[in-house]
């Protein structure tokens, strides 16, 4: 049995930066477990090709650890994946983590302040305090469509993909157009002999202003940091004008439809494809994906866009609902991440061995995104509504891990056993969120933003500047705590 005072799931930048908080704080007894046998959290499991990240590194990275070698504006997986693991590396993480164990179920002993964590290979871990840092975007969509184990041919995610299979010369079929398909499928338009894209809603298409640094700039972020910082005030001011525009102003954000309706007439000439490519919701409703080949590609001989609903997958390919069979040798599936099923297959009991799926059966909430009643100790990471419309998810994070890591420090107080949010506390909290999510775009249309009940559980509804002011200060007044017994 292990012993340690926080228990941390996850090595993405949720895990690793929780447990860089607690370390640069002095506070060196934390253990991370991880399924896989090196970090990297979605940047390890998304390797797909052309794999990258639509938020520009110089926000999309720790504040405290800039990276001047960049090689580009927007890095590829691979770059963020290296950046990942040279910050474990640099903070002396590595002995914390245990690579190879998956979690399977925490359970808090009320009589002595502790989560019991349990693992698929048996180990069994005791935690003061249990900090699941999965986030929202590690569990694969699998599309209820009738038939697909009956394909002749090869399928995958696009989360796992299959890069023993050659398109080349091959008819390949992508089922879904969100963030991670309008990244691949110009890379697999290159090679294949037919590509056919099946477009249930069309997503809003921004150009990405991308750029490749020079020797000269790196040189220059090395050697003057202000540059690279100024760089990112930039761009993370932007994020907060388009939040503020989706949020705030829906009229503001008719400039950015007017954007892309031109991004649309610039790559698309044929009239009916231009037509299919035009979203019929609000922009925002949806997540604005970031990208220069993704129209392009469309726009070339060997792509067709079926928006017709697929009734079926065949042994030889996509049967649509007007009854044509779509043939193909490979289908990719590109239908994303199951964000609302927060903390996934993972089995969590608090006081009097309430379950946690339970108190979430309406829909995933927590204070600040993070702690829910009943449940002591226990901090999510990119829980609840700390998802952004627009911004470097990066930056909520660094403040949940400053919240914790307050936590901790006053649980670390030998009166003290454990803290519980107050209800009364947690539940208002929940109405001014999803009131003011009710006035967003993000209630207009079906995203994965939202739940089938309508409610919002994924995203913040207001600037990050005002989510640093919240949990800037860990107040006990919204905790009920308990000494030891």
């Amino acid at each position: 049995m292990g012993d340690t005072s926080v228990l941390i799931v996850g090595t993405g930048f949720g895990g690793v930066g929780t447990a860089i908080e607690l370390k640069r704080a002095g506070f060196d007894d934390f253990t991370i477990l991880e399924s896989a046998d090196e970090p990297g959290g979605v940047w390890r499991e998304n390797t797909y090709p052309g794999a990258g990240c639509d938020i520009p590194s110089p926000l999309y990275s720790f504040s405290y650890e800039p990276n001047p070698d960049w090689p580009k504006r927007f890095s590829l997986q691979p770059d963020i994946h290296e950046y990942l693991k040279r910050v474990v590396r640099r903070y002396g993480l590595e002995p914390h983590i245990r690579f190879g164990v998956r979690v399977t179920s925490a359970a808090f002993d009320e009589e002595r302040g502790l989560w019991r964590v349990e693992t698929a290979g048996g180990e069994t871990y005791e935690a003061n305090v249990f900090v699941p840092a999965v986030g929202q975007l590690s569990r694969p969509v699998q599309p209820d469509i009738p038939g697909q184990e009956t394909f002749e041919g090869t399928s995958f995610h696009s989360a796992h993909w299959d890069h023993d299979v050659d398109v080349r010369g091959k008819k390949v079929a992508v089922i879904g157009t969100g963030a991670s398909a309008i990244q691949f499928v110009p890379e697999l338009q290159r090679q294949a002999a037919e590509l056919t894209v099946f477009q249930r809603t069309a997503p809003y298409i921004m150009a990405k202003r991308d750029t490749s640094y020079r020797r000269w700039q790196q040189r220059l972020f090395r050697h003057l940091p202000a540059t690279q910082l100024l760089g990112r005030l930039r761009i993370f001011l932007l994020a907060e004008y388009a939040t503020y525009a989706m949020t705030k102003h829906p009229l503001l954000a008719k400039v950015f439809e007017l954007r892309t309706a031109q991004l649309r007439r610039r790559h698309i000439k044929d009239p009916a494809l231009r037509e299919k490519l035009t979203p019929d919701y609000p922009l925002g409703c949806k997540r604005i994906l970031f990208t220069n080949e993704y129209l392009p590609a469309l726009a070339q001989h060997n792509v067709a866009v079926e928006t017709r609903r697929i009734s079926a997958i065949t042994p030889s390919g996509v049967l649509t609902e007007d009854g044509v069979e779509h043939e193909a040798d490979v289908i990719v599936y590109g239908t994303g991440f199951a964000a609302t099923d927060f903390l996934g297959e993972l089995k969590v009991e608090g006081l009097g061995g309430k379950a946690l799926s339970d108190a979430w059966k309406g829909g995933a909430r927590a204070y600040l995104g993070m702690t829910v009643p009943g449940f002591p100790n226990l901090f999510c990471v990119y829980g609840p509504n700390t998802n952004l419309g627009a911004g470097s998810i990066i930056y909520m994070i660094e403040r949940q891990a400053r919240y914790i890591r307050q936590a901790v420090e006053h649980l670390a107080k030998p009166e003290v056993s454990y803290m519980d949010v107050v209800p009364e506390v947690e539940q208002r909290y929940d109405e001014e969120i999803q009131r003011r999510l009710g006035k967003s775009v993000w209630t207009s249309c079906a995203s994965w933003y939202r739940q089938e009940n309508g409610r919002v559980s994924t995203n913040w509804p207001g600037l990050v500047t005002e989510y640093d002011r919240r949990t800037k200060t860990l107040d006990l007044g919204d905790y009920r705590t308990a000494g030891p017994r």
